[in-house]
């Protein structure tokens, strides 16, 4: 079964966005929304997340399913805008719960703010399988980016979210609360499994100097290619390489603003009494 996917890029984050459905089919999902975000002026946006409605819309689409692969430290999601305009469910892996704890210990959220990922309309269980139409698809976890990445296997499709991108970039970092080398290997090599011409979809592309934005690759590349993790590399040098070149990053432009807002599935913090949503800065915390 090959789903039709329809990618959206956003050059100011990298992120890659997908509609994926069948032809004959009107059912789809939406994959890692974008909500634009001006870090300077505090102002959001939905140019990015309108694009995708006009293309649902115009193919006569009607969401399904509205899938994060995790809470992204890089863009807002747009995910609650979408599912106002569009209807479908929001959905994550289950233990975006253990994200929740970690960040609303660290933002020191309102009580209110539950840590049991109730935020979502459905937390995908390991290897739950689930339908967007007369497409079949799966839940798949893969830990090490942060405790909560999800893959979703749709048809001979898998969206990866941020534990591969192309093979000329390599790997994600895995030096976010909870994240683990260790772990980020065991869910590439869990991927790297996969039939040689499985497809994949990054949900990020940072090219090197001179190529254009890339977003799908196969199996079989992934294995011979990638300059992290190609076939023959040992999960140890993997490690070694991952946790050197980890601290050597600075945090993403938008991990404290991003996360805030992803946690709870692409809502804003509550209004306080002037009407005003706040996001939160702690003062040398990470």
């Amino acid at each position: 079964m090959q789903p039709i996917v329809q990618p959206f890029f956003d050059p100011v984050t990298g992120t890659v966005t997908y509609v994926v459905f069948q032809s004959g089919h009107p059912e789809c999902a939406v994959i890692d929304p974008v909500l634009d975000y001006d870090p300077k002026a505090g102002r959001t946006s939905t140019t990015n997340a309108d694009k995708v409605i006009e293309f649902v819309r115009q193919h006569g689409l009607g969401v399904q399913w509205i899938l994060e692969t995790h809470a992204h430290a890089d863009h807002l999601s747009a995910a609650h805008y979408l599912r106002g305009e569009l209807g479908g469910k929001i959905a994550i892996g289950e233990h975006i719960c253990i994200v929740q704890a970690v960040f609303k210990k660290l933002f020191n959220l309102e009580p209110g703010f539950h840590v049991d990922g109730s935020q979502f309309d459905h937390l995908f269980r390991e290897d739950e399988a689930f339908s967007i139409g007369g497409l079949t698809a799966k839940a798949l976890y893969v830990p090490g980016h942060t405790p909560a990445d999800t893959a979703y296997q749709i048809g001979d499709a898998v969206f990866v979210g941020d534990t591969l991108f192309m093979p000329d970039v390599g790997t994600a970092r895995c030096d976010f609360p909870g994240g683990d080398a260790h772990r980020l290997y065991g869910s590439i090599r869990k991927l790297l499994d996969l039939a040689d011409d499985v497809r994949f979809f990054m949900c990020h592309d940072y090219p090197p100097e001179g190529r254009k934005p890339e977003w799908e690759t196969t199996v079989l590349a992934q294995r011979a290619h990638n300059i992290h993790v190609h076939d023959g590399v040992t999960e140890e040098q993997f490690v070694s390489m991952r946790e050197a070149r980890d601290a050597t990053l600075a945090m993403p432009v938008l991990i404290l603003p991003s996360v805030q807002v992803n946690i709870r599935a692409g809502n804003f913090p509550p209004p306080e009494d002037n009407g005003v949503s706040y996001l939160k800065i702690p003062l040398d915390a990470l």
